[in-house]
C-alpha cells in the first residue's frame, strides 16, 4: 500500500485543468514574450502623420540660417514684413486646401483674385455705390461661377484643371470689359493699411492682415473638424463611393467648396490690392503657384488627409525659404523652380507613403 500510495502521490496529474494536456504542470510553461514597442523611428513617422513636425523644424532651420547669412533678418520689422507675407500666401491658400481636400485643384483663384483687386481699385468711387456694396456683389458672383465650376466637374466628370483654367480666364475678361481695361488709382487707404508691415492692431504691434489670418486659421480649422459640413467635405475626399452610400450628397459639397474657394479668392485679391499697390492681370499668378506648394509642402494629400494647419506649417515654411532666397539675390525664376521641385517632391513622397498605407 505504501508503495502503491508513493506511486499514486508522484504520479504526474492529467487533465482537470492543472497540466497542459501532456503531462507537464503549468508552472514549468514558457512565460508569454511581451511584443517589442514601437521604435523612435515609428514614433516619429506616427507623430508626422498627425502633425508637419519636419516642415516645422526645416522652417526654424531656415529662420536661423537666415539670421546667419543676413544681419537683422530677425528684426522686429523683418519679421513683421515676413509674417505680411505669409498672411498674405496663407489667405490665398485657404481655398485652395479645401479644393485638395475633395480630390480637386483650383486653377481659377488667379483670375479672381486679380477680380478682387480691380474691384477694390477701380468700382471704389463709383457715384452713389458704396464699396461694401461693390465687394459683395463681387463675391456673390465670384461664388455662382466658383458653384458652376463644382457642378460642371462633378455632374460630367470633367477634370477640375480644365474647368478652373477656363473659369478663370472669365473672371480676368469680365473684369477687364467692366472696368475698361483699367486698374483703378489704387486701393482705398483703409486696404492699404490692412497689409501694410508698419501697421498696428488695437496698439499691437502686428499689421492687421497677420490678425485676420491668425483668426482664418481658427474659423477653418473648427469648421473642417468640428462641423457637419466639415465632417462631410473630409468624407467626400477620402471615399466618394463611401460618401454617396452614407447620404452624403457629394455634388452639393463640391459645389458648396468650389463657391467658397471663390468666394475667399476675391476677398483675399481685395487685400493684395493694397499690399501691391498696382494691379495688372498677373496679380494673382504667384499666389497660385504658392498656395498649391504650401498645401502640398505642407502635406495635405489630395483627398486628404489633411488640415489648414498642415497648409500654415507649409505657408510659414515657403515664405521663410522664399525670403532668404531673395535677400541673397536670387530672381523670381529661381523661387518659381523651387515652387515646382517642391511640388514634384512633395507629391512623390506623399504619393508613395499614400500606396504604401493602402496595401497595409
Amino acid at each position: 500500500m505504501t508503495t502503491q500510495q508513493g506511486s499514486l502521490d508522484t504520479a504526474p496529474l492529467h487533465g482537470g485543468g492543472l497540466g497542459d494536456g501532456q503531462g507537464a504542470p503549468v508552472g514549468d510553461s514558457p512565460a508569454p514574450v511581451a511584443a517589442p514597442g514601437p521604435s523612435a523611428g515609428q514614433r516619429l513617422l506616427s507623430l508626422q502623420r498627425r502633425f508637419p513636425l519636419v516642415q516645422l523644424l526645416l522652417t526654424v532651420a531656415v529662420l536661423a540660417w537666415g539670421a546667419a547669412v543676413m544681419p537683422g533678418f530677425l528684426e522686429p520689422t523683418s519679421m513683421r514684413s515676413v509674417l505680411v507675407l505669409c498672411a498674405l500666401t496663407g489667405l490665398a491658400s485657404i481655398g485652395q486646401t479645401l479644393v485638395v481636400l475633395i480630390r480637386g485643384i483650383d486653377l481659377s483663384l488667379a483670375g479672381f483674385i486679380v477680380a478682387g483687386a480691380v474691384t477694390v481699385t477701380q468700382f471704389g468711387d463709383i457715384p452713389g455705390v458704396p464699396l461694401p456694396v461693390m465687394l459683395a456683389v463681387a463675391v456673390a458672383c465670384g461664388a455662382a461661377m466658383g458653384g458652376l465650376v463644382g457642378y460642371l466637374c462633378h455632374r460630367f466628370g470633367i477634370h477640375p484643371i480644365i474647368v478652373t483654367l477656363a473659369a478663370g480666364s472669365i473672371a480676368v475678361g469680365v473684369t477687364s470689359v467692366l472696368s475698361g481695361g483699367g486698374t483703378g488709382a489704387g486701393a482705398p487707404g483703409w486696404v492699404s493699411r490692412l497689409s501694410a508691415p508698419t501697421a498696428s492692431t488695437f496698439g499691437l504691434p502686428v499689421p492687421p492682415v497677420v490678425i485676420v489670418w491668425a483668426l482664418a486659421i481658427a474659423v477653418v480649422s473648427v469648421v473642417l473638424h468640428r462641423t457637419r459640413p466639415g465632417r462631410r467635405l473630409l468624407a467626400t475626399g477620402a471615399s466618394p463611393v463611401a460618401a454617396d452610400l452614407a447620404h452624403i450628397s457629394t455634388r452639393k459639397v463640391w459645389v458648396t467648396v468650389y463657391a467658397v474657394a471663390a468666394a475667399l479668392a476675391i476677398l483675399a485679391g481685395v487685400v493684395l490690392a493694397g499690399f501691391a499697390g498696382n494691379v495688372d492681370n498677373r496679380l494673382g499668378n504667384p499666389y497660385l503657384f504658392q498656395s498649391i506648394a504650401a498645401v502640398v509642402l505642407g502635406g495635405t494629400a489630395f483627398g486628404g488627409p489633411g488640415s489648414y494647419t498642415r497648409t500654415t506649417v507649409g505657408v510659414l515654411l515657403l515664405t521663410a525659404v522664399s525670403t532668404v532666397l531673395v535677400g541673397l539675390g536670387f530672381q523670381e525664376a529661381d523661387q518659381q523652380i523651387l515652387n515646382g521641385v517642391v511640388i514634384l517632391a512633395a507629391m512623390a513622397v506623399y504619393g508613395r507613403e499614400r500606396r504604401l498605407r493602402d496595401q497595409v
